[in-house]
């Protein structure tokens, strides 16, 4: 049981890149005590003790194979960033124990979608493509912004990570993009392009163009440009390093503890109420 005002915490996916920073920050931040920390059944890291593993002291927790193996209070929070399939067990699990759960997954097909906020239902959940709090703020903006110039500017997206990544476009790049065509009055699934090739033909009006880059080792930059006749806004936001997810992840977390059952959103967690 941790002690008055400590978020119990289980890191699902804490041999991986995000993991073993969840777990690091985790480890200095006061508000948290990890209790429980998850991977593949398949994977070398297993039995190890996740504070070792993400190169900080020993936190006595050993890395165990999948959320179902563990044991945990309700009111503890789990922090996902596996893939899609695990991200859906694991919410599964979650909901079972009474559990919370943030999920950073990206690549989620629109039925996994679909099953995921079913399963939000049951348990206080958040789910987003990006954890990052400033890209919620540039989320924000870039909403304010399309709504401010009602459609009387075009709206593309770049986003570039490093060349291990993948899913593509970015997880993120696509909330951007939805948010933007939502914020226009258009349709998700009628305004996006993910390719242009050969004879396309004029932009049509209203369409939100993504493309995708990858090369080296960037930790994922998006820029959403809207452009007018005789100007262009850019709105960008550069991750210089994977603890600004981390550390959002964290802050979803805290503010996740104690909340009643549903689905909510790095907005909410803007908000604070």
């Amino acid at each position: 049981m941790a002690s008055a005002g400590v978020v119990d915490l289980i890191v699902c996916g804490a041999a991986g890149r995000m993991g073993r920073r969840i777990t690091a920050l985790a480890y200095q931040d006061p508000r948290f005590r990890i209790i429980g920390a998850t991977e593949a059944a398949a994977s070398p890291a297993l039995g190890e003790d996740c504070g070792r593993v993400a190169g900080v002291e020993p936190l006595g927790v050993g890395i165990t194979a999948g959320l179902a193996t563990v044991e945990a209070d309700a009111g503890t929070v789990c922090l996902d960033f596996t893939n899609a399939e695990a991200s859906l067990e694991n919410m599964q699990h979650a909901s079972e124990k009474g559990l919370a759960i943030v999920v950073g997954s990206s690549g989620m097909s629109a039925e996994q979608k679909e099953q995921a906020e079913a399963l939000a239902a049951g348990m206080p959940t958040l789910i987003a493509a990006n954890v990052s709090r400033g890209v919620a703020v540039l989320s924000e903006l870039v909403e304010a912004a399309v709504k401010m110039l009602d459609g009387d500017f075009d709206c593309e997206i770049v986003e570039l990570h490093h060349n291990q990544k993948k899913d593509s476009p970015s997880g993120t790049a696509l909330a951007l993009a939805e948010r933007a065509a939502v914020a226009a009055g258009g349709s998700p699934q009628d305004d996006l392009v993910l390719t242009r090739q050969g004879m396309v033909g004029p932009r049509r009006s209203g369409e939100i163009g993504v493309v995708a880059l990858r090369g080296g080792d960037s930790a994922g930059e998006h820029t959403v440009m809207l452009a007018g006749n005789g100007e262009r806004i850019e709105l960008t936001h550069r991750a210089t390093s994977r603890d600004c997810l981390a550390l959002g992840a964290l802050s979803a977390a805290a503010w996740l503890a104690g909340k009643p059952a549903g689905l909510y959103s790095m907005r909410d967690v803007l908000s604070g109420t």
